[in-house]
């Protein structure tokens, strides 16, 4: 597959919706999602909402979401990613393999998957998704050989605890690459789709859920979110504003919705927050860091 979008010069997808979407794709991803997520899901009946939302939201980001002149990576199968310009809006080939297409200028540039930061091999995934990497900018930028662009931080009003802001913002990633060594991970996995790990970050209309897990038994469901050093109103409120969407768009018949918050440091106002919602749970993290003399 690969080899047919870089001889074609395309991007593509399929997701067995056939139909020219033209005229069809909003500037929104979820009304897109909110039109075609019953199109997915007759077609594909042993799906769930969660696997018809990702199909939906990746197929909106191959046909809209992604400009003319952004620069994407597609992995080549064999270890690395070749590097392209789009070039061209979206066109529906329906005789042709991924009919959803958007023109692409191959660059003569392939990427090392083992040169990547972990970070990066971590948010590529693999053929068949659709992965944001716009975080990792000047990184692919020093690849292309161009010179990084300057790192603006700007300062947010909920941010109390700056230290557990900075921290939390790797705490993530850790936790997924770990989650098998939590005690979460007793009852919980972090949700796959088809052997795709799509729990992180995972794209709702209510925001991005820092992870979205799902019992071993299958019949409940957890929204993990970091404090990431913000005022306990707002996450203890962005936490149940997720659970509603989950209980409301996303859980199954039977399927229960929990929640789990996760800072650095214990807060008492947290615990109060949390004391009038017994379907919320708080963890506290330890971080510990050594030096060893060579």
């Amino acid at each position: 597959m690969p080899g047919n979008v870089f001889a074609g010069g395309f991007i593509g997808a399929d997701y067995g919706i056939a139909q020219d979407l033209s005229g069809h794709l909003p500037d929104a991803w979820r009304e897109f999602n909110k039109a075609f997520i019953p199109v997915f899901l007759a077609g594909h009946p042993d799906k769930t909402k969660i696997g018809a939302g990702l199909a939906c939201g990746a197929l909106w980001t191959i046909a809209k979401g992604i400009a003319k002149g952004d620069i994407v990576l597609c992995p080549d199968g064999a270890g690395s990613y070749r590097v392209g310009e789009v070039v061209g809006d979206y066109t529906y080939v329906p005789d042709g393999v991924l009919p959803h297409r958007r023109a692409v200028r191959w660059l003569d540039i392939a990427i090392a998957r083992s040169a990547m930061s972990e970070a990066l091999q971590n948010s590529t995934g693999s053929i068949g998704t659709v992965s944001n990497v716009s975080a990792y900018a000047a990184e692919i930028e020093r690849f292309l050989g161009e010179v990084a662009p300057v790192t603006v931080i700007a300062t947010d009003p909920v941010i109390e605890d700056p230290l557990a802001f900075a921290m939390e913002k790797h705490l993530e990633d850790f936790l997924v690459r770990n989650w098998s060594q939590t005690e979460l991970s007793r009852d919980f996995a972090i949700y796959e789709e088809d052997g795709e790990l799509v729990g992180q970050q995972y794209a709702t209309d209510a925001g991005p859920i820092d992870i979205l897990a799902v019992s071993h038994d299958r019949k409940r469901l957890l929204v993990v979110e970091l404090k990431r050093g913000r005022a306990t109103d707002v996450v203890v409120g962005q936490t149940l504003r997720y659970m509603g969407y989950v209980t409301e768009q996303i859980a199954e018949a039977g399927q229960t919705v929990e929640g789990a918050i996760i800072a650095l440091e214990d807060d008492q106002k947290l615990r109060w927050a949390l004391a009038a919602v017994p379907t919320v749970s708080f963890y506290r993290y330890q971080v510990s860091f050594r030096l060893l003399k060579g």
